[in-house]
């Protein structure tokens, strides 16, 4: 790959927004799709072509051999499709051009567009039902162009999908017309999807068969009626002489209670009872829909900001996997935002939550004040806390949060996540300190970019809940503080708590003395004493910035002098140099304390030694990775695409480390981990071995990279 291109054939997501449904497409073969609810692409077969002179069609990549369905019924089928009806197209001559909004594929005389919301959500209890719908569809579209102006007879294109299963293991697929009475062009798969023409029906027609070939091959089109094949197709007739384009609505719908452990519903649901009233609505506001659509909102921050081609695709692509995992809800009247966690489908993790908060409170800030105030109704607790070895001997701890809300549409038990274990030292143990700094940063953030100064007010004294816990787990006897972390949650009945690189290795595993649990800490400090101040506690502010000094000072003085980097684990001589020691300065600059960190304010010393740190490890064979990627510790290979954007940031535009020749190579090598053909499937994925992709693949949590349109 020549690194001033970028590959094509990557699959991405576009999805409504708050549907948890995606329309996947890019990656070769039957690899994408119609999907609501999954931590993966739909691996459905999609047809996208064209008639050509000589009778046969050419097409797309994106399907596979899907056989003949025909067979389940008989063995003797008299007819045969030839393999030579469908001819995709050669890579080389396929062009693509992908947007914030529109993805669009051009090959010979077709073109083939897909156009998605990238919008800001109404506060559900301040707006009307009109202002929400349009942002709230269920569905994205499509437009087929055909370009017939040098043709002398008219030229058939297709669009459709083949489901990877058999009828018999899958809802069936149907005419629209035949149940709307005649009002929609189209077709379906049960009640949860649907396809649907928004051009009225002129010179649009459904198919459906047992394939795609036995469908362009029908001998007669009542045959297209045939209801057993799971291959729908709309057709597309277009004169000679004439360029048209073919809009179609592809649609979502899952309706009833779609969660257990609290019942809930999609809030579409609100304004639309089933598929074909989604079908309908599309179709009616089709032309002003796509119009608002293809401008996304805040379109003048993306269009000024001042990113290289490499650092453009990775947040578009990134911003693209986010809306997929979106989930609006509606319980007994409440909204309720929930961000699931890709692959994995935990719900609202704690970690994605803070790392997702620039990206929200620049969209919608009502989402952010939204999982907070769920995770202190439901996901609260008060623990007590012991030191290492000492578990019979307990002291008061305090408020903190759970790892995450649920998993899979099924929402945990009050006061617990799906994820967090007992009597465990490494993955699946315990995250209360981490998880405490993470609501008072999210909280802090949302307060200081809404200026939501009456939530502020109404939440002090949980504020000072989460001051007084935060100093328990520092100390027993305040004589002893020191700003960090030295006791557990009994949460873990003996074990250790963890960080949110649980996976990385035990240098970010341990939470206890960590550098970079020590930085949310002083972070969490520097912010409690800004919103104390503001809210007229000025003893709480005193005391909450002499905790932060403790934190700044405690860190500044691990510092191996010699070697010009601070350990991962503090007062130890652990080899292990990690990035994430400079990740908490993000926060008080976000947040409204930008002289926090600068070099010559009252953190200065603090500041200093984090970019000294930074600039004796970020070099090869320490955190670089041999082809420039930002390696987060220099004893693992496992290195995580969100928060190296995140740390990227702060190196910039915190830290003033000049972009040069090395930070251009590691936007290449970051894109190469993407498109690689490991990954290119996956669409955006998160942690990556190597630059290949181990976890946390179909993710959202790099819309961390919406800080890099803030540079300037």
């Amino acid at each position: 790959m020549n690194t001033e291109e970028i590959p094509i054939t990557f699959n991405a997501q576009h999805s409504p927004i708050g549907a948890f449904a995606s329309f996947t497409l890019g990656y070769p073969g039957a690899k994408g799709g119609l999907a609501i609810a999954s931590g993966m692409p739909a691996d459905q077969h999609l047809y996208i072509g064209l008639e050509t002179p000589d009778g046969q069609y050419e097409t797309f990549p994106f399907y596979g051999a899907s056989g003949d369905q025909a067979e389940q019924f008989s063995a003797s089928a008299e007819w045969k499709p030839s393999d030579a009806l469908l001819k995709p197209f050669e890579i080389s001559r396929v062009r693509r051009d992908y947007g914030l909004t529109t993805d669009t594929w051009r090959a010979g005389d077709i073109t083939f567009s897909v156009i998605s919301p990238v919008k800001s959500i109404p506060d559900p209890d301040k707006s009307s039902a009109q202002e929400l719908r349009s942002v709230l569809l269920p569905a994205v579209y499509v437009q087929v162009t055909v370009d017939n102006t040098g043709g002398t007879s008219a030229r058939r294109a297709f669009f459709g999908y083949q489901s990877r299963q058999d009828a018999r293991r899958e809802d069936a697929m149907y005419h629209l017309q035949h149940h709307t009475d005649g009002q929609l062009v189209g077709f379906g798969q049960g009640q949860h999807l649907a396809v649907v023409s928004c051009n009225n029906g002129k010179q649009v027609v459904a198919a459906n068969g047992f394939s795609v070939e036995k469908i362009l091959c029908v001998n007669h089109t009542e045959n297209w009626n045939f209801a057993l094949g799971q291959c729908s197709l709309m057709l597309m007739d277009t004169p000679p002489g004439k360029k048209k384009t073919y809009t179609f609505a592809l649609c979502f719908y899952q309706g009833g209670n779609v969660t257990t452990g609290l019942l809930a519903q999609y809030y579409y649901t609100r304004f639309w009872s089933d598929i074909w009233q989604v079908a309908a609505y599309a179709v009616q506001h089709a032309e002003s829909i796509i119009q608002s659509w293809k401008v996304p909102d805040h379109a003048q921050l993306f269009e000024h900001a001042k990113l290289s081609s490499h650092q453009r695709f990775q947040l578009i692509h990134a911003i693209h996997s986010y809306y997929g995992s979106t989930e609006l809800l509606l319980s007994d009247g409440r909204p309720i935002w929930i961000v699931n966690e890709g692959e994995y489908r935990m719900m609202n993790t704690s970690d994605l939550m803070l790392d997702h908060v620039f990206f929200e409170t620049l969209f919608n800030p009502w989402t952010v004040r939204n999982t907070l105030d769920f995770y202190l109704e439901r996901y609260s607790y008060v623990d007590r806390v012991f030191f290492p070895g000492q578990f019979d001997r307990l002291y008061p701890g305090g408020l903190s949060f759970t790892h995450d809300q649920g998993m899979s549409n099924a929402f945990s038990r009050k006061g617990y996540s799906a994820y967090e274990s007992v009597q465990l030292t490494d993955c699946f143990s315990y995250m209360t300190q981490e998880e405490l700094t993470n609501w008072i940063l999210t909280a802090a953030v949302y307060i200081e970019r809404s200026k939501d100064k009456a939530w502020a007010r109404q939440r002090l004294e949980v504020l000072k809940q989460c001051f007084e816990s935060m100093l328990h787990r520092d100390h027993p006897d305040p004589a002893k503080r020191n700003g960090l972390m030295s006791l557990d949650s009994d949460r873990t009945m003996g074990g250790s708590e963890i960080t949110t690189y649980d996976s990385l290795d035990p240098s970010l595993a341990q939470a206890r003395e960590n550098t970079y649990i020590g930085g949310k800490c002083w972070a969490s400090y520097v912010l409690l004493s800004k919103l104390f101040g503001e809210l007229g506690e000025s003893e709480l502010a005193q005391h909450a910035q002499q905790q932060a000094i403790r934190s700044a000072t405690s860190i500044t003085a691990g510092i191996m002098a010699e070697k010009g980097y601070i350990p991962a684990i503090l007062d130890t001589q652990h080899e292990a140099r990690i990035i994430p020691a400079i990740e908490a300065l993000i926060y008080p600059f976000m947040a409204g304390v930008p002289e926090a960190v600068d070099l010559e304010g009252p953190y200065g010393d603090y500041v200093s030694t984090l970019k000294t740190h930074l600039l004796h490890i970020l070099v090869k064979d320490v955190c670089l990775f041999p082809d420039g990627g930002w390696k987060l510790s220099s004893t693992s290979i496992n290195s995580w695409l969100s928060k190296i954007y995140l740390n990227q940031y702060i190196a910039r535009a915190i830290l003033n480390l000049p972009w040069d020749a090395s930070g251009h190579a590691s936007d290449v090598a970051h894109v190469q981990w993407l498109t690689n053909g490991s990954n290119a499937y996956w669409a955006w994925s998160d942690q990556m071995y190597a630059g290949v992709p181990k976890g946390s693949l179909y993710y959202p949590r790099g819309v961390t990279a919406i800080l890099w349109c803030f540079e300037q």
